[in-house]
């Protein structure tokens, strides 16, 4: 069985990556599983700049076919922040998800609403050899001022998708993964993982 490298230790994003790509016959592996440690920068303008330096790295380090993803949440009434910088989007040091999520309510606050905004997902497919190719999924919905829900992380607690009544931390993990930017993004790769994996 092929076997994929996540550029990640994130044993969740693991567990939502095997659920969203069940049915391929894929090893999904971690670094530390195959002795690769590494600290990768994300100085990319773009999410698929970013996911490609992590995923170019790990394939390089480990000669795995290596799969990374970088997203963000992105606010029209905010020209598109916090975007690329939604995991450090907090002027706190040693900033918490609850700690962004505030920050992003105290620059909304005084706009009108609804608040426009939508999650964005960009994953990297990369080869030893330097092969990389890319894939995209999108989330539309609405920020709201009160945090709903406990599922999920980051913004979830205060992003309704749009159509539906519940925010990205309401939804079961099997909704979430239909409805999600990544879930989206990942759906979207499984043809590329088919071909680069030779499955």
């Amino acid at each position: 069985m092929p076997r994929l490298l996540i550029a990640t230790e994130n044993r969740g994003k693991r567990r939502e990556l095997q659920q969203l790509l069940d049915g391929l016959s894929i090893d999904l592996v971690l670094p530390s599983e195959v002795g690769v440690t590494l600290n990768v920068e994300e100085t990319g303008s773009t999410y698929a700049e970013n996911a490609a330096l992590k995923a170019v790295a790990y394939a390089s380090a480990s000669g795995l076919t290596a799969l990374s993803d970088d997203s963000g949440l992105e606010a029209d009434a905010l020209n598109g922040a916090p975007g690329l910088y939604s995991a450090r989007y907090s002027p706190l040091p040693g900033a918490t998800d609850a700690d962004r999520r505030a920050h992003l309510l105290q620059n909304l606050r005084g706009k009108p609403r609804p608040w426009r905004a939508r999650f964005r997902a960009t994953i990297a497919v990369a080869t030893p050899d330097g092969e990389v190719r890319y894939a995209d999924g999108v989330c539309p919905g609405e920020i709201i001022p009160d945090e709903r829900g406990t599922g999920g992380f980051g913004y979830d607690p205060i992003f309704l998708l749009e159509g539906q009544t519940q925010t990205m931390a309401e939804l079961g993990d099997e909704e979430k993964n239909r409805l999600s930017h990544r879930g989206r993004a990942v759906r979207a790769a499984i043809p590329i993982l088919r071909e680069m994996l030779g499955i």
